[in-house]
């Protein structure tokens, strides 16, 4: 449960460094968040009422979710040793997302970067090489 909360933790931390479990985790949370929240929403009857596809409850979730969400992606980047500005990438129609996608799934540099220390942790990685 913290690995999924730790980005909410960070909320606006656009710097340093994030591994693939806190994103995944993150990612997974919002997912559970989401369903759930859906699932009142249409035993309340609200499901649609705000443009036709979400309630109320999930619309305030999203717009909350935002900044987490792309703090984190930014994290990730960092741990590839690349520019927080590649999550604009994700704006880019039909391809954006499947980009994004691909770099959330790559593994991040080991040791430090000019990002931050390793977030695996472990000054002596290079020794198990």
């Amino acid at each position: 449960m913290e690995w999924m909360l730790m980005p909410l933790k960070r909320y606006a931390d656009f710097s340093g460094r994030s591994r693939r479990k806190e994103y995944w985790m993150f990612v997974l949370f919002m997912i559970i968040a989401a369903v759930i929240l859906s699932v009142i929403e249409g035993v309340l009857g609200m499901s649609g009422m705000v443009g036709g596809v979400y309630g109320p409850l999930t619309t305030l979730f999203i717009i909350a979710i935002i900044i987490p969400s792309l703090a984190v992606q930014v994290r990730r980047f960092h741990d590839q040793g690349k520019s927080g500005w590649m999550v604009l990438l994700g704006f880019i129609p039909l391809i954006g997302g499947i980009i994004v996608l691909v770099f959330m799934c790559l593994e991040g540099d080991r040791g430090d970067n000019e990002y931050g220390p390793d977030p695996k942790g472990g000054a002596n990685t290079e020794v198990f090489e």
